[in-house]
């Protein structure tokens, strides 16, 4: 069975009606019943950026407390190989959300990333095989 690794752009456009891909994010949602794994900073980046746009960020733990989303890695027990990730794609810049999910993508084989993220195109896991994507358009 695949793995879905969830990104911080579906999980935001899932809750709020006027992000572009919002019918798209709740498509995926109803498609794959999850549970969707994730990483700390995806779940930060995800209540960061729904308070932003003035929603309550606990709607994003809604999904966790209901088992549909769960932290699928500890930063701690990866952070050397989350480090060279890093300075592997120091050009891209990747964030800490991107860099945790391309280490998922290495300890969850077969995966799939659902992501808005375009950069997941350039990232590969164990350094040369390509990230399987769920993307609007892919």
């Amino acid at each position: 069975m695949t793995t879905l690794l969830l990104d911080t752009g579906p999980w935001v456009a899932l809750h709020c009606r006027s992000d572009n891909h919002h019918a798209w994010a709740k498509a995926q949602f109803a498609q794959y019943p999850g549970p969707f794994l994730t990483c700390e900073a995806v779940v930060a980046e995800t209540c960061f950026l729904l308070a932003r746009a003035g929603f309550d960020p606990a709607m994003a733990l809604t999904l966790m407390d209901r088992g549909v989303v769960r932290v699928g890695m500890a930063l701690g027990e990866e952070l050397g190989a989350v480090k060279t990730l890093f300075e592997r794609y120091d050009s891209v810049p990747a964030s800490l959300a991107d860099a945790c999910l391309v280490r998922m993508s290495e300890l969850y084989e077969p995966c799939r990333v659902l992501t808005l993220d375009s950069d997941f195109h350039i990232y590969r896991r164990h350094g040369r095989k390509v990230i399987p994507v769920i993307r609007p358009g892919a």
